[in-house]
């Protein structure tokens, strides 16, 4: 059996952020290989510092030498003409979805890591194309539309004990 990982970075960060722990993204493979082969993404949209460095790249590089692929892109910085604040837009959804229903001819499962109400129509299409669609967030971050779209949902923190890194357990970057 064969199982997509799709991680909305962003959403998924401030669904665990609102619990408490941190995820320890060797461990949320190691979950779900258990029903066969596991393949990952994590999507993420990169703000670029004015030193030219970007706010995630130690994760991106942990998650790049941990058996996920990365797929990113540049935010946008513009300025809203109604209110004159500086807003940054890094939206993943189109890209998630795209990719979505493209590896849905080959995998058996898809498990999404996002509660954004905008993927129920992705869920239902995936599913009328016979893939099983697990949802993973928490239940004051979950659509209950996509929720309900889903085959299976799983909240966050019933994975805690499985997939929380231990803080005395430094993370490694593994090379092979």
């Amino acid at each position: 059996m064969k199982t997509a990982i799709l991680v909305d970075g962003a959403n998924n960060h401030g669904a665990i952020k609102s619990l408490g722990y941190v995820i320890d993204y060797r461990e949320v493979l190691k979950y779900f290989k258990k029903g066969g082969e596991v393949l990952a993404w994590y999507y993420t949209a990169l703000l670029t510092e004015p030193d030219g460095t970007n706010n995630l790249q130690e994760l991106i590089d942990w998650l790049s030498y941990n058996g996920y692929t990365v797929v990113s892109k540049a935010s946008k910085v513009y300025t809203d003409p109604l209110s004159g604040l500086t807003r940054v837009k890094g939206n993943m959804d189109i890209e998630i979805a795209v990719h979505a229903m493209q590896l849905s001819e080959y995998v058996d499962n898809i498990i999404l890591f996002t509660g954004d109400g905008d993927f129920r129509s992705l869920v239902i299409a995936i599913r009328l194309r016979g893939v099983r669609v697990t949802v993973v967030s928490t239940r004051t971050f979950c659509s209950d539309d996509l929720r309900r779209a889903a085959d299976k949902y799983i909240d966050l923190m019933e994975l805690k004990p499985f997939i929380e890194r231990k803080y005395n357990a430094k993370p490694t970057i593994s090379r092979g």
